[in-house]
């Protein structure tokens, strides 16, 4: 059995599934579904084994948005030795595919975290009998395949790969940031993620860069006006909140304190608008649209919030609004969802306009 594993939030599992599960019938891809609660790993199983790689090349996997990593599987479950676990997995391999990389992975749930360790102890000797056997190259190709080893305890492992091109540079699709110490709250750690995910490090100094101005709608305390002003921005933090202290001093942030909803910025030069208020995710993706065809900003990375059910469905209908809108205007928009790691029940968008908006800030005004 031929199957797509990803890997998601435990208990996302569901949203997850259903998303790959109708990503795939729009290509003619067909297949079950095998998950359990909690686990963060989801199957597609394939009813055509050679169909794997053809939806990989398919689907980019920045499209998904419950997903964080997936591969398609090579081998079924290996059952491993106590001694000769190395062999046996080249074995199972066999010597018909080089690939440019190795991923050892885990579920991502306290056992997993366990079984981390052991995994590191088995990468050196199992990167190289790999190389011994030809399996994997010496150098890294980067449109070659990455090889996967997923781990679900220490007697068995499961094969596959991804393709270099459509992969998470992650292993398990984590980034692993460090909380900063100066920073107000945890939520910062959302948006450095999502600079990360939404942003090719080679554009950060045009679209990252010191200098530009940005409103912060939701600001209190200020995790994610923190990130701004770290990257040398001028902040407006709309909230009815108080703002750390620490912000304040730095001179970059001045703080308007009023409903995010009803503030409307004076000047036609914010280039980044970010939000994260607690409101209904229908009224966040209205605002952000309006923002955007109205010449407010430029771009805009805002989370929506999601229900306690038909999540899935829910994020779709949203990001749906945000589309209609655009495209009623008919202007060219780059628009991305990610459930990203350091997200909880709210999904994270990145929205930008690749055409001029229909109505500018001063023709507003007039």
């Amino acid at each position: 059995m031929t199957s797509i594993v990803l890997y998601c939030r435990p208990g996302f599992e569901k949203e997850c599934g259903a998303e790959i599960q109708e990503k795939a019938s729009w290509n003619e891809v067909y297949g079950y579904l095998q998950l359990t609660k909690n686990q963060g790993v989801v199957y597609f199983h394939l009813n055509n084994a050679e169909e794997g790689e053809v939806l990989m090349e398919k689907i980019p996997l920045r499209r998904l948005i419950f997903a964080r990593q997936w591969f398609v599987t090579v081998t079924e479950k290996i059952d491993l030795p106590d001694y000769n676990r190395v062999e046996t997995i080249c074995q199972a391999l066999g010597n018909e595919w080089q690939y440019a990389d190795l991923r050892m992975e885990t579920p991502d749930t306290n056992d997993g975290k366990e079984l981390s360790k052991f995994c590191r102890k088995l990468a050196v000797p199992l990167r190289q009998g790999l190389r011994k056997e030809k399996i994997l190259t010496e150098k890294g190709d980067k449109d070659g395949a990455v090889l996967h080893a997923l781990f679900l305890s220490g007697k068995e492992v499961i094969m596959g790969y991804s393709l270099a091109r459509n992969t998470s540079p992650h292993v398990m699709g984590i980034p692993r940031l460090k909380f900063p110490s100066a920073a107000p709250s945890r939520s910062t750690l959302k948006l450095d993620e999502a600079f990360l995910h939404f942003i090719p490090r080679n554009e950060w100094e045009t679209r990252l860069t010191s200098g530009m101005n940005a409103v912060d709608l939701g600001a209190a305390p200020g995790g994610w006006t923190y990130q701004l002003v770290r990257r040398g921005m001028m902040v407006t933090s709309v909230d009815n909140g108080p703002m750390a202290e620490s912000l304040m001093a730095t001179g970059q942030v001045k703080h308007r304190t009023m409903d995010g909803f009803k503030y409307v910025p004076q000047k036609q030069n914010v280039y980044w608008l970010v939000c994260d208020m607690i409101e209904k995710p229908q009224r966040v993706a209205k605002l952000m649209s309006e923002w955007l065809l109205k010449g407010q900003c430029q771009e805009a990375i805002f989370n929506l919030k999601l229900p306690m059910k038909g999540r899935y469905q829910q994020v779709v209908d949203d990001l749906q609004t945000i589309k209609d809108a655009f495209s009623a205007h008919k202007v060219k928009y780059e628009l991305y969802a990610k459930h990203l790691y350091y997200d909880r029940e709210e999904v994270t968008v990145h929205a930008r306009l690749l055409s001029p908006p229909p109505v500018t800030l001063d023709e507003r005004k007039s």
